[in-house]
């Protein structure tokens, strides 16, 4: 028979035993699964933060390193709009496919390996994109670099998950996701002023120089894994865990809601230098670059999404940044150049405190395998960003920005929607249970 337990702590029943430190700590995390995982101001926290950042740098810096080239690419190699928006579209749909078979590919590597394997190929693949003779080939090997970045976003948010304390996993998501909006601004100005003085080829050059600087800041910063466990995952055992994934509700609003968000940003961020270089604006390449230093904004409410969540919960945090979005892209219509600035402000705002909260969300949600659960999301986001890369240009060359905004603006309607819905659902279940408690 087990004796009593006489309700001295962990640490006093340490104390008095003469078992090792790392006993003593296997103990303490037996009782508390968050013993031993990062937090702010913890020991390696801060490693792992900048590590995760400059990951975050190097995805958004390569995956979208063409987007405010394709008015100079289209010149070059006279090509129309929606072809070459495909060099946007070929990168984000080839991580798309990838995600998951990666993700399963961590569970046995390990997350800290595959991402730092994944960022290395695709710095190298960085640095032999500008010595693509033609759009077929630019194409191809923006594709395959996409493919290798895919090894990348799931998994980071699977390592998050397991090594950061689950109070401050909205937080460090939204730090990782803020390093994706300096990635994205810093790759566009670097290549529109790169572009202006010698040639887009060079601006790529540019970019694939920076991610050999983040892969090697990745390597050196980021810490060990401490509580990943390696299992194999074959293809009958992935299949039914995807599949348990998508049977959840909440889990398949939350990758409805990532794609939806992507779409709009693909659509408005492929489109955008068109609309700048052409009447009634007719800016050099170079200023048309610096436009993206709006993603800026997208750093702060990024990392803020956590604070936003606190105060308003995950839906109202969602609606706010539907409405964000969806008055940037209505702001954006006008014929000024401040208006359309304000409008980008507000879509990337809305933007990434959307894709902060629903990729933390599912995070939290997926009790097991979150490299799989975040694959899911990440595959259903790129999808987003493919198609609407993809539609946005083809929108703008059939009808004008104001094609591309009314795309944008159907996709948020449908953001609402599902959010609305999870909202009356969640009503619904309240009263359900209040009824039940009074009877």
């Amino acid at each position: 028979m087990p004796s009593a337990d006489t309700g001295a702590s962990v640490t006093d029943r340490a104390a008095a035993s003469p078992q090792s430190s790392s006993d003593t700590s296997r103990t303490a995390a037996a009782v508390d699964p968050e013993s031993g995982k990062l937090h702010p101001g913890g020991p390696g926290y801060r490693r792992m933060s900048f590590a995760l950042f400059a990951a975050g740098v190097a995805t958004f810096a390569l995956l979208y390193s063409t987007q405010a080239l394709l008015p100079a690419i289209s010149t070059d190699l006279g090509v129309t709009p929606d072809q070459a928006s495909w060099t946007v579209s070929a990168a984000t749909f080839g991580l798309a496919l990838a995600v998951i078979p990666l993700s399963a590919l961590s569970e046995r590597l390990g997350r800290r390996t595959l991402m730092t394997a994944s960022l290395t190929v695709a710095a190298i693949l960085a640095l032999l994109v500008p010595f693509a003779p033609s759009l077929g080939w630019l194409i191809a090997l923006r594709a395959v670099q996409g493919v290798a970045l895919a090894g990348l976003p799931a998994s980071a948010m699977a390592f998050l998950a397991e090594e950061v304390r689950a109070k401050a996993l909205v937080a460090a998501i939204g730090l990782f996701v803020a390093g994706n909006s300096i990635g994205g601004m810093s790759g566009r100005i670097v290549t529109g002023w790169v572009a202006q003085l010698w040639g887009w080829r060079a601006g790529l050059g540019a970019v694939g120089a920076l991610a050999v600087l983040c892969a090697v800041t990745f390597r050196l910063l980021v810490p060990k894994a401490r509580h990943f466990v390696p299992r194999s995952v074959g293809p009958r055992a992935l299949a039914r865990t995807l599949g348990g994934h998508l049977a959840d509700p909440l889990l398949r609003r939350l990758y409805g809601i990532g794609a939806l968000f992507m779409t709009v940003f693909g659509a408005v961020y492929t489109v955008i230098g068109y609309r700048l270089v052409s009447e009634p604006f007719n800016l050099p390449q170079g200023i048309v670059g610096s436009i993206f230093i709006v993603y800026l904004v997208g750093t702060v409410s990024s990392a803020a999404a956590g604070k936003l969540v606190g105060r308003m919960g995950r839906r109202g945090a969602l609606y706010l940044a539907v409405g964000a979005t969806s008055s940037g892209l209505l702001l954006s219509l006008a014929d000024s150049v401040a208006a359309v600035l304000v409008g980008l402000v507000l879509i990337t705002a809305g933007f990434f405190a959307g894709h902060a909260v629903a990729s933390s969300s599912v995070s939290r949600t997926a009790k097991t395998a979150r490299a799989q659960a975040s694959a899911l999301y990440q595959c259903a986001y790129y999808i987003g960003s493919s198609l609407g890369g993809a539609l946005g240009a083809l929108a703008f060359h059939a009808a004008g920005w104001e094609g591309t905004v009314l795309l944008g603006l159907l996709a948020m309607v449908g953001a609402a929607g599902i959010t609305l819905y999870a909202t009356r659902k969640a009503v619904a279940e309240r009263r359900l249970l209040h009824l039940e408690k009074a009877a």
